[in-house]
């Protein structure tokens, strides 16, 4: 394997499948089977999923909603998103453990740094819910910080597309995909991979972002093992 410890970053609204909202019980099933196959072969692996299939707090903002009320609605919907999967995988029979950036101790362990290395070396799956417990900052933010916070060797952005393009590619069918680009290409050329606090915070700490598409089975054990599949941000 290519990398040994990495941070898988999941939307939520790729929980959804093809349903309007919510959580789709059979995506969550091939997701939990993709983990699975590559903790099998030694990789720790530590996950960041948003909440967007439940609640957005940007927009509850947008709508006349306290800004800060929002976000904190939105991390809890993270915790909801985190204990679903958290559920998927141990059915799986993975070992897993939800970690919060807000104590809710009946249900998640609180994020400590030192516990999740530990739990991350006996082989269990972190998910980290939560964001970063505070009002104003994203998911990928939350997966930026928990990465290098881990230590990770890689940010894994799952999505449904399979990789950078020059435009949308659900848009735009003359949009031509990036095997590989540098962080200051992706800046000078205004491309979209995270909110610009992650991006920059990634960057400045060296740590690669591969951008692929999660949903085609088999995708996951593909980059972890080093083949060529979406898009690669580094230095």
């Amino acid at each position: 394997m290519k990398y040994k410890r990495i941070l898988l970053k999941l939307s939520g609204e790729a929980l959804m499948g093809d349903r309007q909202y919510g959580i789709d019980p059979q995506r969550l099933a091939e997701y939990a089977q993709d983990i699975k196959e590559i903790t099998e072969l030694g990789v720790e692996v530590a996950i960041v999923i948003g909440g967007g299939n439940i609640f957005r707090g940007v927009a509850g903002a947008m709508n006349g909603m306290d800004r800060v009320q929002g976000d904190h609605m939105g991390m809890l919907a993270t915790v909801i998103n985190g204990l679903a999967l958290q559920n998927a995988l141990e059915d799986a029979n993975v070992k897993t453990r939800l970690q919060t950036a807000i104590k809710i101790n009946e249900v998640a362990e609180p994020f400590i740094r030192r516990k999740a290395l530990s739990h991350l070396s006996k082989g269990r799956v972190v998910i980290f819910g939560g964001g970063t417990g505070n009002p104003y900052f994203t998911t990928d933010s939350a997966a930026v910080l928990r990465a290098i916070e881990i230590g990770a060797d890689v940010i894994l952005k799952g999505t449904r597309v399979d990789g950078i393009y020059t435009a949308d590619p659900e848009k735009d069918s003359n949009a031509v995909k990036f095997d590989y680009i540098t962080f200051d290409d992706v800046l000078s050329k205004g491309l979209k991979v995270m909110d610009t606090t992650a991006f920059t915070l990634s960057q400045e700490n060296k740590l690669p972002i591969i951008v692929f598409d999660m949903n085609k089975k088999g995708n996951l054990l593909k980059v972890v093992s080093g083949e060529s599949i979406g898009t690669e941000v580094n230095l």
